[in-house]
């Protein structure tokens, strides 16, 4: 399934509303257990549709993807917009960042969609947004409170973010559901601002559009295709 961006219209009548629902709530579970790779007639099978079915109501892979997470995806930017009225940048950034981990955590397609840049889900494209305008007003305001070090760029949390989050399907099978706890531990703690003094980075931060570019190529490597 190829193509831009096709937003998927629910339809009105019973029957085709029916098997709309059929399919998303199908390919919620298989993507949720196979990631975004997972093979659409996997998902018409387990609808109890054919695939011609499934085409019908969704142009693109695009499309079914983003009726599967475009709730998920507002409550995510439901949850930077509670952080961003936090008090405490700190706490609000460690709050924020381990929910946004809980749901990587549970979710091999939700993992695939926040991690990577993906071309055609439109509210992706979106939630990309208000999670880099959150990471700025947090970011800023812990600097400015002293919480969190001077030359930390929001590119850099977000490619640390990335990356951590891709590992996680790994890191919970090999291991136990609730391991990413201890290396999101260690990154945040490396964003603090230190009493005695904090070294500095090595080497030139990304810029925004190195981070697209690095994230993008992350979407190739694993991205969903036809």
């Amino acid at each position: 399934m190829t193509g831009g961006s096709h937003r998927a219209t629910p339809p009105r009548r019973r029957d085709a509303r029916r098997n709309w629902d059929l399919l998303v709530g199908a390919a919620r579970e298989v993507f949720a257990e196979q990631g975004l790779e997972a093979p659409l007639d996997v998902i018409a099978r387990r609808a109890g549709v054919g695939n011609a079915t499934l085409y019908r109501n969704f142009l693109t892979r695009a499309a079914l993807v983003d009726a599967v997470f475009r709730d998920l995806l507002t409550g995510t930017m439901t949850a930077g917009e509670q952080a961003r009225k936090a008090p405490d940048a700190w706490a609000a950034l460690n709050e924020y960042l381990r929910a946004v981990f809980v749901t990587l955590a549970a979710d091999r397609g939700a993992n695939d969609l926040m991690t990577t840049h993906l071309e055609g889900v439109e509210a992706l494209q979106a939630v990309h947004a208000h999670n880099r305008e959150t990471m700025d007003v947090l970011l800023s305001r812990g600097r400015d409170q002293g919480t969190i070090r001077e030359d930390v760029t929001t590119e850099d949390v977000l490619f640390a973010l990335a990356s951590l989050g891709r590992s996680i399907p790994a890191l919970t099978t090999a291991t136990t559901p609730n391991a990413w706890h201890r290396p999101l531990t260690l990154l945040l703690s490396g964003l603090r601002a230190q009493p005695t003094g904090t070294p500095r980075l090595p080497a030139p931060a990304l810029t925004a559009e190195q981070l697209g570019s690095v994230l993008q190529e992350l979407g190739a490597q694993k991205g969903p295709g036809r």
